[in-house]
Order: structure tokens, then C-alpha cells, then sequence
């Protein structure tokens, strides 16, 4: 009904085109005007001024030889200043931004490599939104923000880098598995030599007093008994030992020490045997 009057109504954030037998006159701002048909007036078409966001896909090819997509994201608008550039200089505003994004992507990631290129994302649309801000400004878009969103490798490449990173993490695990092995040998081994040097000591020691206590007992046997020699004080502790020893193998029900012979007249040949050893060995040494 308003245009049968020619009144036409301009919503907020956004601005009208206004022709006159075909030609441009003026932009129309929000609002309510009049348009007299009558004499030519003409409502050619409408722009929005909000902000736009345009995803835009790029397939392309790394320096080393790796195909790669990768996601732009660009958020433009139009200029309300430039809004008869924008309406009328562009047919296509999207295939436009799309084509720079193309041609500055595809110029730029051949020149550097897979992990280049996810390193250097910034970089990439920073040159993007470089490119478009100096041709969209002539056709009265402004470029507000460019960002890289993702890149995707190829899928058998994504595996192939995953695979990479494990076999490393794997390694590393392996390494410090086998120095904590190491460490753990090291202190195992450090541990059995501390524990069989006390124990060489505590049989030192234990050898030191029996001999000690021997001693003791034939000066003392000696001294109290006479007329008995160191010999046959020493043939008594053999024979007391003899037999303290058979009654600890008969108290024992898993003992696998066997004497042979066992009579306790073998004593005094062991006994023989051990004196005419010692002599025979230091014969050579006194000659």
C-alpha cells in the first residue's frame, strides 16, 4: 500500500539504492521516504551493512609435498560511504573474496612446509587480509578480520604424524624405562656388596672372638690342669665340637650335611690330619 503512495521503508543496518529512469540519484539511509514512481522513481535494490562472514575452503600443496585444506574464515562488510560502489561495481561479492583468498592462500603455503605452514597460520592471514583490504576497498567492502581456522592434511598424512608422535613418545618411554632399570640394577648391586661386605665382617669378627675364646681356654685349661699340653687341650675342643655339632644334625630334620667317618674316634685323625697339613705347609717356608 506505502509504495502505491510511494512511500518505501529502509530498515535499520541497512541502506536502499535509488534510481530515476534507471540511472543512479542516491542512497536512501533507514527510515521511511517517499518515491514518486510517478515520475520515474525507482527502488533498485537494498544493501546490508552487518557484518558477513564468509568460510571459504582452499586446497593446496606444501613445500614438501603434502596436500593440505585449509579453512579461511573472512569477515567483511559494506562501507555506508561506498554503498553505491558496493551495490553496483560487484555482481558476486563472495566469488570475488573467494578468488583473492584463493590466489593469496595458494601463493603463499607452496613456500613452506607441513609444520610451517600450522606454525606460520597467523601469518598467512595476516597476507590474506592484506590482499583482500586492497582490492575490496575499491569496491566499497571493508575487510575486518581474517582467520585461518583450521588446516587438515590428508588423512593417511594425519595418520602418518600420529604415528610419528607416538613411535617418538614410545622411544622416550623406552629410554626412561630402561635408565630407571639402570638406576634400580646399580643400587641392587650397590646394595649385595655393602650387604656381603657387612657380612664378611661379621664373620671376621665371629672367627676373631672363636679364635680368641679358644685361645683364652687353653691358657686357662693349662694354667689350672697340669702337666696338659696346648695339644691335648685343643683335641678336647675338637671332641666338643664334634659333638655339639652331630647334636645340632640330629635335631635338624632337613640337614644334608653327612661326616664320614662319624665315629668319635675320627677326631683325632681329623685333628691329625689338619696338624700334619699345617706342618707339611710351612716346611717349605722354614727350609
Amino acid at each position: 500500500m506505502g509504495q502505491a503512495f510511494g512511500c518505501i521503508q529502509v530498515d535499520q543496518s541497512t541502506v536502499a539504492v535509488k534510481e530515476q529512469f534507471g540511472k543512479f540519484d542516491e542512497v536512501l539511509e533507514p527510515g521511511c521516504h517517499f518515491l514518486p514512481w510517478c515520475i520515474g522513481y525507482q527502488l533498485a535494490g537494498s544493501l546490508t551493512l552487518r557484518l558477513q562472514q564468509l568460510d571459504v575452503r582452499c586446497e593446496t600443496k606444501t613445500k614438501d609435498n603434502v596436500f593440505v585444506t585449509v579453512v579461511a574464515s573472512i569477515q567483511y562488510r559494506a562501507l555506508a560511504d561506498k554503498a553505491a560502489d558496493a551495490f553496483y561495481k560487484l555482481s558476486n561479492t563472495k566469488e570475488q573474496i573467494q578468488a583473492y583468498v584463493f590466489d593469496v592462500i595458494r601463493a603463499t603455503v607452496p613456500k613452506l612446509d607441513l609444520d610451517s605452514t600450522f606454525e606460520q597460520k597467523n601469518d598467512i592471514a595476516k597476507a590474506v587480509e592484506n590482499e583482500l583490504e586492497k582490492a575490496m576497498s575499491a569496491y566499497g567492502f571493508e575487510i575486518v578480520q581474517t582467520l585461518i581456522v583450521d588446516i587438515e592434511p590428508d588423512a593417511q598424512v594425519k595418520r602418518a604424524m600420529n604415528e610419528i608422535n607416538a613411535a617418538a613418545r614410545l622411544r622416550v618411554a623406552a629410554t626412561e624405562k630402561a635408565e630407571a632399570e639402570k638406576i634400580l640394577q646399580i643400587k641392587r648391586a650397590e646394595g649385595e656388596a655393602e650387604s656381603k661386605y657387612l657380612s664378611g665382617l661379621g664373620i671376621a669378627r665371629q672367627r676373631q672372638a672363636i679364635v680368641d675364646g679358644l685361645r683364652d681356654s687353653v691358657i686357662a685349661f693349662s694354667e689350672n690342669v697340669p702337666g696338659t699340653s696346648a695339644k691335648d687341650v685343643m683335641d678336647m675342643v675338637l671332641v666338643t665340637q664334634y659333638f655339639d655339632t652331630m647334636k645340632e644334625i640330629g635335631a635338624s630334620s632337613k640337614s644334608s650335611a653327612v661326616f664320614i667317618p662319624h665315629g668319635p674316634g675320627a677326631v683325632k685323625d681329623i685333628a691329625t690330619q689338619i696338624r700334619e697339613g699345617l706342618l707339611q705347609g710351612s716346611a717349605p717356608s722354614t727350609s
